[in-house]
């Protein structure tokens, strides 16, 4: 566990940082980029934790909000250095998590009849906003792989994150009582 007894160092004012490895690299990288992104997402679903979520999707949020502090630790050091920086990591036990409350939570909704609009109650709402910040997460990852090599479960995690996240929402208005709004394409 990390001790932090400062939280400026004064590094950064010149725009870089340092990764866990101890490289320095500029603060628009696209790892930094990444791993920033998953810090946005890890508050979204913090914000969204706040709404006074039902019980059961609040314990899962719990455990993915601690995932995803490993999947930015991971991101914090290129693959070339994780032998010199052990650290927790995204695997695909964590993927499989993921499936299986999905699993849980399509059988408990239902199939889907339409496109659903982003809203409902305060806490769907929020997980709708958790779930594009995730999506944008995603796509910086994909960026960040065509130039340095990423975890191996790491694109599959973000993907089915998304997915949970979009499935949680759902849940927390049927829990709710709130009927979700579905897009009009005839409009």
């Amino acid at each position: 566990m990390p001790r932090i007894t400062r939280i400026y160092t004064r590094t950064g004012d010149g725009g870089t940082t340092r990764l866990a490895g101890g490289q320095e690299v500029s603060k628009d990288s696209r790892r930094i980029e990444a791993y920033g992104t998953v810090d946005e997402l890890n508050s979204a679903i913090g914000a969204a934790l706040s709404a006074g979520l039902d019980p059961g999707l609040k314990t899962e949020l719990r455990r993915i909000q601690n995932e995803l502090f490993h999947l930015g630790a991971e991101l914090a050091v290129r693959e070339e250095g994780e032998a010199r920086v052990p650290g927790p990591r995204i695997e695909s036990r964590h993927v499989l998590d993921l499936e299986r409350l999905l699993d849980a939570l399509t059988s408990e909704l239902g199939p889907l009849e339409n496109f659903i609009l982003p809203g409902g109650s305060p806490g769907a709402a929020l997980l709708h906003v958790a779930r594009t910040v995730c999506r944008r997460a995603e796509r910086l990852v994909v960026a960040l792989s065509h130039d340095e090599a990423i975890g191996a479960s790491t694109l599959r995690y973000l993907n089915r994150l998304s997915d949970a996240l979009f499935a949680m929402a759902r849940a927390e208005n049927l829990r709710k009582g709130v009927a979700e709004s579905l897009w009009d394409s005839r409009s």
